[in-house]
């Protein structure tokens, strides 16, 4: 390779490089705003916590649950945003390690006596769906609305790829795309919502679902997993 197409190559990989957690002139005039600015934890905390745990830390653009670190004694727990959101579309990508298992949760409600923010928070799952047991098991495959609907297909890419996911929460209308697929579709509070929760883990949860605003949450279940170029815009 000539010395001009390296330099191509390599300018072209600072360009995108450059892209990661940055909104363009058209977003920004369409209302989006980031979440992650790339650098910090700033604007999120662990559940229950004042600040964010060590444990979930920035590196290479993305924010990343480290194990080790935990292993080290930094706290573990859910990561989730300092604002609530109601109405609202959501991008953001995810990269999983082999055998991981994590989620982006929303319409969390933080208090004290519900331990995790899963007790609130339906989930759209994050997963090695090949490396992990419960990927095996219907409604719990990268993409899902975790164990309420089966997506049509599995459009997952390999573990260690990044994943481009989507949600859109309207009104309690709730849309999910995964690398461009739609895997989900239902309006929460409806007669659809309690006919899906009731044939699911959480027919006895007396908070599950039931709060039209809430904290936006990534899952601490035990695995490194990353998250970049998370952006919202309210609707």
């Amino acid at each position: 390779m000539g010395a001009l197409m390296v330099a191509a190559v390599l300018g072209t990989t600072a360009v995108k490089a450059q892209k990661l957690n940055t909104l363009s002139a058209k977003e920004k005039k369409q209302g989006w705003v980031l979440l992650f600015d790339g650098t910090s934890t700033k604007g999120w905390h662990t559940y229950l916590k004042s600040t964010a745990s060590p444990a979930w830390g920035v590196a290479d653009g993305a924010i990343g649950l480290n194990q080790e670190a935990k292993k080290n004694g930094a706290p573990g727990g859910d990561l989730v945003t300092d604002a609530e959101y109601e109405n609202y579309e959501l991008t953001y990508e995810w990269k999983i390690s082999p055998g991981g298992n994590s989620g982006l949760i929303f319409s969390v409600h933080e208090d004290p006596s519900l331990s995790q923010t899963y007790l609130s928070g339906p989930e759209m799952q994050v997963i090695d769906d090949a490396g992990h047991p419960d990927g095996k098991n219907p409604k719990h495959n990268a993409g899902e609305l975790y164990d309420l609907i089966k997506a049509p297909s599995r459009p997952a890419k390999p573990v260690g790829e990044w994943n481009s996911a989507k949600l859109s929460k309207k009104d309690g209308h709730l849309t999910l795309w995964l690398n461009g697929v739609k895997t989900a579709e239902t309006t929460m509070g409806t007669p659809e919502w309690d006919a899906l929760v009731a044939k699911s883990k959480f027919h006895d949860w007396k908070e599950f679902g039931k709060h039209a605003k809430g904290h936006i949450a990534l899952q601490d279940h035990g695995d490194d997993v990353w998250y970049r170029n998370i952006k919202i815009r309210v609707l």
